[in-house]
């Protein structure tokens, strides 16, 4: 995607329509200070969603932020108060990008999230602290702090929204999981509005995975294949490759249509309550058998966000398929999801080990961002080239 990038409006257009907003997955500071994510924004794209990975490869894949990180190291910072200055930088500038979305929208799009620590995600206590801290630096009413969805995020989710603070509650694989996750979501809710709060300034989402759950699955799958001796096997389990991932999240678009229902919902929508939008995370296609723009065109529907790298939207706005299609065909999601469960895989232990791998990768990337900055900051103390010190031979 070139600086000069100003995309075609029409597939966009046509899936706002259908009530889906697209969120780039991406975030770099060149992105911001060039004009390249305003003419996204002015392109249809409402917001922003980072992680450590993706800030990883900004900071470590370019010289971005080498006068930055000069500054910095002069103001005598450690490796990891670098690391969140400039994140926190990003994010505020992003989010200055797409305040007008925010405004125009009263509050329903335009956001921009930065995560917690991926070294926080085993306590409840850490998380609401690093939560609250990265809301008070950010200081931006259109900035999402995300938290994953494990045990220990529950509580701190719930915490979160009670206090009226717009979350974005990431690494969701499970359907189980999912449910907690929108009932920590209501009960806080339920909480702020007894303490007398504003409801109708909380906005949060909830970031399902989805071609994570296939990648594993079919992995599995694979394996049998290539242990069946019958051709009838091999093409019934072939027959199953790459619908786990759409198929796991149709079910829990079924779920959220349910619990955003009801007495109970309609209480709080009375009160001025927002529904807590599925979003569609992880939607770059890992498999070359798969169509590129399978993971945005099979989930569109009201109430979503598709959250996209910049490659799968430029496919999408060339080529992707624009139709309701979250809540169709759900009979046939059903029945590969049972099909998987009569052949002894278990989605429930591949959407666990899915939730572990994802803090683990995300930490992983976080240790080794702080370790380049280190590098980094040693190399402009010593009057060292710092060039050699970056992933890519650059910062």
């Amino acid at each position: 995607m070139t600086p000069a990038t100003k995309l075609p409006i029409d597939q966009i257009v046509k899936l706002h329509e259908l009530g889906q907003s697209l969120w780039l997955d991406n975030i770099r500071r060149e992105l911001i200070t060039s004009g390249e994510l305003a003419r996204l924004r002015d392109s249809g794209v409402t917001g922003v969603t980072s992680n450590p990975t993706i800030f990883e490869k900004a900071v470590s894949g370019s010289t971005d932020y080498d006068e930055a990180l000069a500054q910095l190291v002069q103001q005598g910072l450690k490796p990891k108060e670098i690391l969140w200055e400039l994140m926190v930088a990003d994010i505020q500038m992003a989010a200055d990008v797409f305040r007008p979305v925010y405004n125009d929208t009263g509050g329903a799009d335009g956001y921009v999230s930065i995560e917690v620590s991926p070294d926080v995600a085993d306590s409840p206590e850490r998380t609401i602290a690093m939560a609250e801290d990265l809301r008070q630096r950010c200081n931006r009413p259109n900035v999402m702090v995300k938290i994953p969805a494990t045990k220990a995020g529950i509580p701190a989710i719930r915490d979160q929204i009670a206090k009226g603070h717009n979350i974005n509650v990431t690494l969701i694989f499970s359907v189980d999981r999912y449910l907690e996750v929108v009932e920590a979501f209501i009960s806080g809710l339920e909480e702020l509005r007894r303490r007398g709060g504003d409801l109708d300034r909380v906005a949060s989402v909830a970031s399902f995975f989805v071609s994570r759950v296939d990648t594993k699955v079919d992995r599995l799958l694979q394996a049998r294949i290539d242990s069946a001796h019958e051709l009838k096997e091999k093409e019934s389990l072939a027959s199953l490759l790459g619908k786990a991932g759409i198929a796991n999240s149709k079910v829990a678009y079924q779920h959220f249509q349910e619990l955003h229902s009801g007495p109970r919902w309609e209480s709080l929508a009375k009160a001025g309550a927002r529904v807590q939008r599925c979003l569609w995370a992880s939607t770059s296609v890992k498999d070359s058998r798969y169509a590129d723009t399978m993971y945005v065109d099979e989930l569109i529907g009201p109430n979503t966000i598709n959250t996209v790298p910049n490659r799968t939207l430029e496919a999408f706005v060339d080529h992707g398929n624009v139709r309701r299609t979250v809540d169709k065909h759900l009979d046939s999601a059903n029945r590969h999801l049972e099909e998987l469960a009569k052949l002894g895989i278990d989605l429930d232990g591949v959407t666990s080990e899915l939730e572990v791998e994802g803090v683990e990768a995300f930490e992983k990337s976080y240790e080794s961002l702080t370790q380049v900055l280190g590098q980094a900051a040693h190399a402009l103390q010593t009057g060292q080239p710092a060039g050699k010190t970056g992933s890519k031979g650059r910062l």
